[in-house]
């Protein structure tokens, strides 16, 4: 992060993520500036941050307007009834999954799906020979998984179902989550043939 162009853009308002953002930069900035961190693992979470960013922006009633209606969207989705084991891959070599305090992992769980790698935090590296799944998700990011991978990871889970998805869906949080429910109701769709 380039503090000097920050600081020249005199900002109203700095918006920093906990996760994304590096913990002395960010307080340095507060010595001059307005921040708001925010520290997202979940839907709670991520309606807290809007409904929290539109009312330090002036924009409450719209923030919870847009609130309402992700958690009326997010009431429609259906889950999965048999619970499915999901190893859920975000990069290759070396091979890397959710633990249990992502947004993902919650994304995961509203779906029915139960994600293998519950019992770690945040990143983990895996060893797949390591690991049984009934389904492996493959993320479109931050790594680009794409057909080719289908049939790498076939070789470690041969029973498994594997499906590319789309990483936005699963671990963007913000107003990108009216859309989620009917993507990820798809996804359990597609799932349950």
């Amino acid at each position: 992060m380039d503090l000097n162009l920050i600081r020249s853009l005199k900002p109203d308002l700095i918006l920093a993520n906990k996760e994304e953002n590096e913990k002395d930069q960010i307080q340095e900035l507060a010595q001059d500036f307005k921040v708001n961190v925010t520290d997202v693992k979940d839907l709670d979470s991520a309606l807290k941050m809007i409904r929290e960013v539109s009312a330090i922006c002036g924009k409450s009633k719209e923030g919870n307007a847009l609130i309402q209606l992700i958690e009326s969207e997010f009431k429609t989705l259906v889950p999965l009834v048999e619970k499915k084991k999901v190893l859920y891959l975000i990069w290759r070599d070396p091979w890397m999954s959710v633990g249990h305090d992502t947004f993902i992992h919650d994304m995961l769980g509203r779906c029915g799906m139960v994600n293998v790698c519950a019992d770690t935090s945040r990143y983990p590296e895996l060893d797949l020979t390591q690991v049984e799944a009934d389904l492996v998700l493959l993320s479109s990011e931050p790594f680009p998984f794409n057909e080719k991978h289908i049939a790498e990871c076939q070789v470690h889970f041969p029973d498994a179902h594997i499906k590319l998805v789309d990483g936005a869906i699963f671990s963007w949080y913000g107003s990108r989550m009216k859309e989620a429910p009917r993507y990820l109701q798809g996804v359990i769709d597609a799932i349950r043939l």
